[in-house]
């Protein structure tokens, strides 16, 4: 296998694991605690990460790229450019931790610490390592908060069975109003221990992201040179990423808001009954993420050259080995919803409906292909931004106007409605501007993997 290949390989792995410790993560928090507190833990990693995304301005892949760029003039001035990108996201970060701390508490002291580490990641990327990235975040973080949430939960159950065994012991005692007040008294006191434990998962959950960090400063230790500042070096860095910046900004509020919204206009119960029946979406972002990789430098090279019919068949089979590998996932989750749900407790048995709707918008979603892909490696990058836009209004709007009648079932039609413009607006404008559609006389030969390879 070739380096890219291996780092394509290595950067699907670290997804596969970070999806399934996130998907187990939510099992215990659902089976562990009620539903509520489950809603309130998901709300509250929901508005961290959303901030999160915002504050990180999409420095990280500006180092990449000035980090990548560096390599030819023996990286002279880059500490000036990492230092250019982690001020303002370390002062941004540090002010929203500041707002947001008399709401959620603790946790957002995180804040500067996740956006810091994946800056400094970023960098080991621009220095061509894939290893930090996949061990540290993909490994590393889910993994330990699986093991901190799980013993949280250990305790809340624990504490749970010591309340409802106390009632139990003052009946089988024999002494007076003396012991059955003191068995009450044990009991109130062992209920209100249980009922603040879930107040601690949000920190079992970002405590992770401190160790992130340290590692991610070892991991550059030697790799970058001390060197003098550049003059402009800020200005280059922020004149290439600030439009991409807008773009994250976006595209971490259009992944999360949902959850904030359902939590704040039906309650935590229905945002953790939402979580959980979507769980499932990071299937297809996983399949998506893999193919991009793989594909897009070809789409930029084909578009460049003006090879639409290269670049068709390149857009179609990539489109259908995204159903291929997709679609048997989504039927089964909308045949098996029944059952599936069930792992996250009786409580979330309603959110049938939901795994419905999910299954059939990715279903769509995915025939579209990688549109948005293709459109950015035609270089439309502000027609990208323009179409994430209109998502993120689709979505909020439906949202307004639905979840409050609706609960968790219209929050999943508000995020389709938000999946669907995604994709079928800049599928109708590769349309009209090259003819590019995700299936047509390629896409059979594309199943072979004679033909695949070769494209």
């Amino acid at each position: 296998m070739s380096p890219v290949g291996r780092r394509e390989a290595a950067g699907v792995a670290g997804a596969v694991c970070s999806a399934l410790a996130q998907f187990a993560l939510v099992v215990v928090v659902t089976r562990a605690f009620t539903a509520a507190e489950a809603g309130a833990f998901f709300t509250a990693t929901a508005l961290v990460l959303m901030v999160a995304g915002v504050a990180k301005l999409d420095a990280g892949n500006g180092l990449v790229y000035f980090v990548a760029r560096a390599r030819t003039y023996d990286y002279l001035g880059i500490s000036g450019y990492v230092r250019a990108a982690l001020v303002p996201c370390l002062v941004i970060s540090a002010a929203a931790a500041a707002v947001l701390y008399p709401r959620l508490g603790p946790v957002v002291l995180v804040l500067p610490v996740m956006v810091a580490g994946d800056v400094l990641l970023a960098v080991t990327r621009g220095f061509g390592s894939m290893r930090p990235t996949v061990l540290l975040d993909g490994l590393l973080v889910p993994c330990c908060q699986l093991v901190l949430v799980a013993g949280t939960a250990f305790v809340n159950t624990a504490l749970a069975n010591t309340a409802l065994a106390g009632p139990a012991s003052a009946g089988t005692a024999s002494a007076g109003p003396a012991s059955a007040g003191t068995a009450s008294a044990g009991t109130a006191f062992a209920s209100t221990a249980f009922a603040g434990t879930a107040a601690w998962l949000p920190v079992a959950w970002g405590l992770p992201y401190v160790p992130l960090l340290v590692l991610a400063v070892v991991a550059l230790r030697g790799r970058v040179p001390r060197t003098p500042y550049l003059p402009g070096t800020a200005r280059d860095l922020w004149r290439h990423t600030a439009p991409r910046s807008v773009a994250g900004a976006v595209q971490a509020v259009f992944q999360r808001v949902d959850v904030v919204i359902v939590a704040v206009l039906a309650g935590p119960v229905q945002a953790a009954v939402y979580t959980a029946a979507t769980r499932f979406k990071v299937v297809g972002q996983l399949a998506n993420q893999g193919l991009a990789q793989a594909v897009q430098p070809r789409l930029v090279r084909a578009v460049a050259d003006g090879d639409h019919d290269r670049a068709d068949r390149l857009y179609q089979a990539a489109t259908v080995w995204l159903v291929v590998l997709t679609w048997p996932v989504w039927l089964a989750y909308a045949a098996l919803a029944p059952w599936v749900l069930r792992l996250f407790g009786p409580t979330y048995g309603s959110a049938v409906p939901i795994a419905l709707v999910l299954s059939g918008t990715m279903m769509v979603a995915t025939a579209c292909g990688m549109v948005d892909v293709v459109l950015t490696a035609a270089g439309h990058t502000s027609t990208s931004l323009f179409n994430l836009l209109a998502a993120v209004a689709c979505t909020v709007a439906l949202d307004l106007a639905l979840v409050p009648a609706h609960g968790a079932f219209g929050a999943v039609a508000g995020w389709s409605g938000g999946v669907l413009v995604k994709n079928l607006l800049p599928l109708w404008q590769l349309h009209r501007r090259y003819g590019l559609h995700p299936f047509g006389r390629h896409t059979l030969s594309a199943l072979r993997v004679r033909h695949w390879a070769a494209a």
